[in-house]
This record gives structure tokens, sequence and C-alpha cells, in this order.
């Protein structure tokens, strides 16, 4: 039986496929959404968020739905073998620019369920349960996917495809595309438990002054046995237990030592285990991440080790880089080679922060206690010239594709202000392409974009000293709060490139 047509089919509703499906359906696109389960996963997996997923979510119009189900918390703490700190990713007393704390805590279950519920109000979204993916053709024109729906055999014919079907991929294994193994494994138990009070925690010297070890992600790097406990909403809380060798995976899940490991930590305090399952902690890139009209994308396409909490972040940045792009073909008629920058764009980003990822966890998981204490001595000192590190400075900036490089701030994401009502700066400005200049002397105006004057914004300077540090007179905003680029004097020629970006993307590539 064949299908009815659509913009974009989405295989896989977990949160990266329903982000995908909000923020395409909020722009006008018609989405058919494939999940082969017929009930969303009832218990937590992802659990970490940051300040540009929340704003994503300002985008799709969900925001308000998840928000009130998300704990802000104060960063990131390494705790070195002496029980001394060695590195600090922290954010207490520090302002917001981009208009959100720096890390959130979830239940995934919670944010599956109000990602989905706003289907109804996000346009033309399909959601088809029980839909299990067995199989694509490609031709110059889209993809014919083809599903099962329990006996029954399906197709759907759509203009592209985004994968979102996790780690083991059924779409990316029908492709043929293979993963770029970047060196890191290691086991891992994660825990999940109800609580009914504050963690136990060992005494630990030199945590930050206003730093509270509820309300960080503390790890603790001991060689004894490397460990992560992670604050969440409500009385959820994470461990995560490194296994050490010799130990055995479904020996180490046994209620009987899950409960020992946990209830280390929480003396006399009662909890309920919720979850326990072992994981290898992987480093991996796919090698492609566009074939043809289809496209990978969060799990399907790279998987991060764990340890700055940026695994479910990584797939929201992918399918709003790709959302913005097939909007503006569906919509503006622009050149459906622009999607073509996708990987150029975000395979940078992933591995960089992979790479960071990797590299703490080589020191995170190092089990020999004199070569422990020589890290600790090496991180410590490294810290000392980095002060005020957050976990929000791994992502580089996009130096390649959609941007004007070698402009001054282009790639970097841009700042969100609270205004002086309480609203942030998307809400005033809005969530499309948006043309900030000093002032209403510098030209350019442009259809599609939404010019703001700085010196008119109602935002305590903020805007205006964003260009003044950059010494630059406007500055042009994607939709994906990426900078596409600035310039001085007039944005006249900022706009032009951007339609040439736009309409004529192999002769910019050129």
């Amino acid at each position: 039986m064949t299908g009815s047509t659509f913009d974009v089919a989405i295989v896989g509703c977990g949160p990266v496929g329903a982000m995908a499906a909000n923020l395409l359906g909020r722009q006008g696109l018609s989405v058919v959404v494939l999940e082969k389960e017929l009930e969303h996963y009832p218990l937590p997996r992802a659990v970490h968020l940051d300040h540009e997923m929340m704003r994503l979510f300002q985008s799709a119009g969900v925001v308000d739905r998840v928000a009130g189900d998300m704990i802000a918390t104060d960063g990131h703490l390494h705790v070195g073998a002496d029980h001394g700190v060695i590195r600090y990713m922290g954010t207490v007393g520090k302002p917001r620019p981009f208009g959100w704390a720096n890390d959130y805590f979830f239940y995934q279950p919670e944010l599956e369920a109000h990602l989905r519920q706003a289907f109804a109000e996000n346009g033309r979204i399909d959601l088809r349960l029980g839909a299990e993916f067995t199989g694509l053709r490609q031709d110059a024109a889209g993809v014919t996917l083809s599903y099962t729906n329990g006996a029954v055999d399906n197709e759907v014919r759509v203009r592209w495809v985004i994968a979102c079907d996790g780690a083991r991929s059924p779409v990316r294994k029908a492709l043929g595309v293979k993963l770029d193994d970047l060196d890191f494994e290691e086991p891992w138990l994660v825990v999940d438990a109800e609580v009914e009070g504050p963690v136990a925690f060992p005494p630990i010297d030199g945590v930050p002054e206003g730093a509270d070890l509820q309300r960080l992600s503390v790890m603790m790097c001991d060689p004894e046995r490397p460990a992560t406990v992670v604050p969440g909403r409500g009385n959820h809380r994470r461990w995560e237990f490194m296994l050490l060798p010799g130990e055995d995976d479904a020996v180490m899940a046994q209620p009987e030592t899950v409960g020992r490991l946990v209830g280390a930590w929480m003396k006399d305090v009662p909890h309920t285990i919720v979850r326990a399952a072992t994981y290898r902690f992987h480093g991996l890139v796919a090698e492609q991440w566009q074939v043809g009209r289809v496209f990978l994308a969060g799990d399907a396409a790279h998987q991060t080790p764990p340890f700055f909490g940026q695994g479910m972040c990584h797939g929201l940045r992918d399918v709003a880089n790709l959302a913005w792009k097939m909007a503006a073909i569906a919509n503006d008629d622009a050149d459906e080679a622009i999607l073509a920058t996708y990987q150029p764009e975000r395979d940078p980003h992933v591995r960089g922060v992979i790479g960071a990822a990797v590299g703490a966890g080589r020191y995170i998981c190092e089990l020999d206690r004199q070569k422990a204490a020589e890290r600790d001595a090496a991180i410590r000192a490294q810290s000392a010239n980095r002060s005020g590190e957050t976990a929000a400075d791994l992502i580089p900036a996009i130096d390649c594709g959609f941007v004007s490089t070698g402009t001054a701030g282009a790639g970097e994401r841009f700042i969100q202000p609270t205004l002086d009502d309480g609203r942030k700066l998307d809400d005033h400005a809005g969530h499309g392409w948006r043309l900030f200049v000093r002032d209403a002397s510098i030209g350019g105006d442009a259809r599609g974009v939404a010019r703001m004057v700085a010196t008119e914004l109602p935002d305590g300077g903020a805007v205006l000293a964003w260009l003044d540090a950059r010494e630059v007179d406007a500055v042009l905003v994607r939709p994906d709060h990426y900078v596409f680029g600035t310039a001085k004097g007039s944005a006249l020629p900022l706009l032009d490139l951007r339609e040439r970006h736009l309409h004529q993307p192999a002769e910019i590539a050129a």
C-alpha cells in the first residue's frame, strides 16, 4: 500500500526525532514520523541538556511545555584521587548570555511526552506508531520508504528522510554507511534511582565558594572505582560506575550489586532503584551523514561518551541545522545544494566535543593510583590557566559551510539577552533570520530577514556590546542562532552574500 507524499519522513521518535518534527512542522513542512514502538520508552536514558537546547525549544514553540520539568543546575565538578577538586566547569554567579542556565537535567519520558503532545499545534505531523522501517529507494525527485505496521507492508513517498533511529540505526545500515571509531570504549554501569534525601558525598577539598554538590554533576576520578553522580529533576538521581577489569556486566547489574554501590552514597536515605543497565561508552562518528536525500542525525550519526552530557544535545543541533535549510528550500526556493553543508558544519562540532569527552574519559578512567596522582597535579595546573571554563566552551564556532567565513564572530552562537520586560531576545526578534544593526544609519534590509536596531532594543545594551567587542556594525544571525557573518558600515554586502549562499551555493563553494 502506498501512502501520501510528505516533505520529510523522520525515522524514530525519540527526543531528536520528535524535535525535528516540531521544528519542521512549525515551518509549514508536512512531516511523517515512523516509530516502531507503540509507546515511548518508559525509563530515563538521556538526562542532560544545555542552554542551546532550551533556546531551540523556544524556536520549536515547545519551551513552555518542557521548562517546568527541567532542573537548572550549576555545572560539572571533577574530583581527583585525593578527593580534591581538579577541574570545575561551573556557572555559579555567572551571567547567562544565551538566556538560559548552562545545564539542565530532565526525565526523558516526560520530555518525549511533551514533544509529542506539541505535534497537534505545530503543523501537519503524522505520527505512525508501530511502524518499523524495512527499506528505502531513492530517485532524483524523492525517497520511497518501506515499513511494516503489524503484518501490513506500507510505503510512503517523501522529499527527504531524517534518520533518528538510534545507535543501531537500521537506516544507516541500509545505506551501508560505516562508523569511524575514535578509539574509546569503556564499560560502565548506569543506575537511576528515586531518592528521598541528599546524596552523602565524601569530604571534598577545594569545592568553589557558592557551589552546591547537590546541584553539580560530580565526577569522582577515583582509581578505586571512577563514578559520576548526576542531579535530576524532582527526586531523580543518576549514578554511573565504571566496571573494573574482570567484572561481569550481568553480575554488576544484579540488584544486590547495584544496591551496594548506590547505598554507599545514600547512607540512611530511603531510595528506590528505577533502572540499572551496563553500557559501552563509545566515541563513534558516521563517515557519511548524507546519502542522497537521506540524512543521519543523533545517535545514528554519532555516539559521544557522556562525560560532558552532550550526546542528546548533538542530535538536537543536527536537526536544527537541517530544519531551517529544508524550510528554506521548501518555502523560499533555496537551492537543495545547501543541504550539502550539513555534515561539514556539524561533523567538526561533534568531533570536537567527542575529542574533549574522550580526553576526559581517559583521565577519568585511570586506575593506576600513581598515574592518577600525576594526572591530578597536571589537571590542576591546567585548570589554573583556564579559570571560568564552562561546558558551553566546548562547542566550537562553525568555520565552513553556510557562513561568511573571515568576518568577525562568524559561526559563533549569538547571544540572547533578557529584555527589560522579562522576555528573551528571540521572543522579540523572532526565530528566523535576524539582522542586528548598530543604529538606524546602517543600511541593509531583505525579505525574510527581521531587521533590529541595537540602540532601540530594550536589552540593556547587550547586542550593542556584542557589536562593539567585535568592532562591527551589523550581525546576521541564522535561524539556528549561529552567526552567519558580520559587517562594517553597511549590511547590504552581507545580505547579498546570504542570497548567494541560498540560491547559488555551488558558486560559493567554488
